[in-house]
């Protein structure tokens, strides 16, 4: 990289007051200062290479969105609607190649000094996702690929609620997209295949959710008579839409039934029969109890790998316990106080049971049950959104709506999760709840999990990247795991300071889930760092938790095979509230909740010490302003 990011972040901070050229697009009267565009100090020729820089980036955006077709429909965009991703290595080499030689030719087209400060962080950012593609490549067979969750269940997925179908021609890319699943499985299959030459493969349990998703995928029509399977379920659904809607006749619509059946049986199933196949006979070569990462090859190398990857800091894994360990005595404290407030007789260990156990915090584990969850969190929702303006300049457009995960991919106990809406709001962001097992979905947990999840959690956080204006586009959707996770966290905590939690239940779910992410720095580095065993990990979890049993599985299971993404929560969610403390310290009475808010949303998501250098500078130009004649 021509700078790294630290040596950018201390540049940035060292520029002071420097602003982005084009200030992001707000919403409503009470934007705050950070957003406003100030007074142009830089020479017309910088304003010019910066705002040259901002184009071709765009340029280089979009050729790499035209290596990923699904990408594109994600994003709204029906260009090679028809066509699914090339995900074999031959593909991945041509991907960094583009990467690299993109790379190369901003370097040497652009001269980084005439630069903005903001056009500086497009730059680094740009160089920083080619250092992070290098760096991965060296891994590129230790990432579980037929697992929970895994592309026999995320390609029906995506086509049941991405490919959107508007017109004909719609459902034509959709069946032509049914055609091309058997090339893209087995693509998938040959890189497990390489894999486990190299002595790589995940726990046994992986290979277990595979088995079942692929057994719920393929189960009813066309495949078998058990009803009907949910891809030609939702097949149905769309071309009875386009019928209705009087835009094919009904000769169209069997020609269409047809062919998306005959795609089904003759390029969709037999792939998955062979990787279906393949998991049942790899499935005996993996050892009874289930290992972290450092039992692979290289597996030391590749855990630090993953947590600079996730926290985008350069942490080791004894660091990260250590705060983990810190973490959990913190709220296990603040935890011992709402005991106490409640007038619970019992230690705290006893009062893990009581709210693991009482019928009173779990709804029935019925359809009524079910839907009376997605109530109480519209509930917690609606009440957020009223108090948003008081610390939020930015608010987000997209709409929220909160809904079920798809059987076929449901798990009991398993976490919930956000998917994002288009940038256009043709598709609004989605709150998903696993609601197979009410048993393991405590209602004292759903208010936090409302605002991490929707607002101001992932909902207004990546709404507001999306629709940012004025930054190069690619800024508005890549990720970074640690800044979207830590904002999720932050926001929980951040509800209290708002005046939400009035219920003592309530505010012990938010520790609750506070704590659960302080176990996560402890569990995962001790999995797949100091070799713990998964019973250890979860009795470590149950010990300091008042998860449900199936919740804690599900989850110790969650890390073990995807080994360190659950340390990016409390990581960046320290790092955020740091820099708030920061921001307060600094400025006192002009501290603004708002101008802090917009100033960490308002750039799109960014590596941590980029979204320090941020904040610094935010922070400069508010005492120049109070202090200003």
């Amino acid at each position: 990289m021509k700078k790294s990011l630290l040596a950018l972040a201390i540049l940035l901070a060292m520029a002071g007051c420097s602003e982005p050229d084009v200030p992001p697009q707000s919403q409503g009267a009470d934007t705050a200062a950070s957003i406003e565009s100030p007074p142009a100090t830089s020479a017309s020729e910088d304003m010019t290479e910066s705002q040259r820089l901002t184009a071709w980036l765009d340029e280089q955006f979009t050729q790499e969105l035209s290596f990923s077709p699904q990408r594109r429909t994600r994003l709204g965009d029906k260009t090679d609607y028809d066509k699914l991703d090339d995900v074999s290595e031959a593909g991945m080499n041509r991907l960094l190649d583009w990467r690299r030689n993109s790379v190369a030719e901003m370097q040497s087209s652009f001269n980084y000094d005439a630069l903005s400060e903001d056009a500086k962080v497009s730059w680094d950012i740009w160089e920083y996702a080619l250092e992070r593609a290098e760096r991965s490549e060296a891994f590129r067979h230790h990432d579980y690929i037929f697992g929970r969750g895994g592309p026999h269940a995320g390609l029906p997925n995506f086509l049941i609620n991405f490919h959107r179908v508007d017109q004909p021609s719609d459902m034509d890319a959709y069946i032509a997209r049914l055609t091309q699943m058997d090339d893209v499985m087995r693509q998938y299959l040959q890189r497990s295949l390489r894999a486990v030459e190299a002595g790589i493969r995940q726990p046994r349990f992986g290979y277990d959710y595979a088995i079942a998703e692929i057994d719920r995928v393929t189960r009813g029509a066309p495949f078998t008579d058990e009803g009907v399977s949910p891809l030609m379920g939702d097949i149905q659904t769309k071309v009875t839409a386009l019928l209705e809607n009087g835009q094919i006749d009904q000769t169209t619509a069997e020609r269409m039934l047809a062919q998306a059946e005959s795609a089904l049986l003759e390029q969709m199933k037999p792939a998955y029969d062979e990787v279906l196949a393949w998991l049942n006979a790899d499935r005996m070569n993996t050892p009874e109890d289930a290992n972290g990462v450092w039992a692979l090859p290289e597996g030391e190398a590749y855990y630090n790998h993953r947590l600079y990857l996730m926290t985008t800091l350069e942490l080791t894994a004894d660091e990260i316990h250590d705060i983990g360990l810190a973490e959990v005595a913190r709220i296990r404290a603040e935890m011992e106080a709402i005991k106490d407030a409640v007038d619970f007789d019992g230690s705290l260990a006893e009062f893990f049971v009581f709210m693991r156990e009482d019928p009173q915090f779990y709804f029935p584990n019925t359809d009524e049950g079910r839907q009376g969850y997605l109530d109480l969190a519209n509930v917690y929702l609606d009440a957020m959104n009223l108090k948003l303006p008081e610390y939020f300049g930015i608010l987000p457009k997209a709409d929220l709506v909160v809904r079920r995960v798809e059987s076929f991919r449901e798990q009991d106990g398993a976490a919930q999760h956000y998917a994002s809406g288009t940038p256009d709001g043709s598709r609004p962001g989605v709150f998903y709840a696993h609601l197979s097992d009410m048993n393991a979905m405590p209602r004292y947990q759903l208010e936090v999990i409302s605002y991490h999840e929707g607002n101001p959690g992932h909902h207004m956080q990546i709404s507001i990247q999306q629709e940012l204006t004025g930054i190069p586009r690619f800024r508005t959707q890549y990720g970074f795991t640690a800044f979207s996770e830590g904002w999720g966290l932050y926001t929980e905590a951040l509800a209290k300071d708002m005046g939400f939690y009035e219920d003592p239940y309530s505010d012990f779910g938010r520790l609750a889930t506070e704590i659960w992410r302080a176990i996560r720095l402890v569990v995962d580095t001790g999995m797949h760092a100091k070799q713990w065993s998964e019973e250890q990990a979860v009795q470590y979890f149950l010990d300091n938790s008042p998860q449900p049993e199936a919740a804690v599985r599900a989850e110790i299971q969650r890390y073990l095979t995807g080994a360190g993404q659950a340390t990016a929560y409390k990581i960046g969610m320290l790092k955020i509230q740091e820099l708030r403390a920061t921001a307060m310290r600094e400025l006192g009475d002009n501290f603004d909740y708002r101008g802090f808010h917009d100033t960490v949303l308002g750039g799109g998501a960014l590596p941590m010490p980029v979204l320090e250098t941020q904040v610094m500078r935010w922070i400069e130009r508010v005492k120049q302003e109070s202090t200003a004649p």
